[in-house]
């Protein structure tokens, strides 16, 4: 998941460069929801395996 995310912010870099400013709006966006995901799910991950962990 976090792959994705720096893959849909590096094509959103090289469409701000080349002056595709819709495009990159739309790429950091996908970037950014990606991104959150993967936080929240690594989150929910690292509390579940912690109280698994204590019994």
């Amino acid at each position: 998941m976090l792959h994705y995310a720096v893959v849909f912010f590096i094509i959103a870099l090289i469409a701000a460069v080349f002056g595709f400013g819709g495009i990159a709006a739309g790429a950091v966006e996908i970037a950014k929801i990606l991104f959150f995901v993967f936080l929240l799910l690594a989150v929910v991950s690292f509390v579940l395996n912690a109280l698994r962990g204590k019994t």
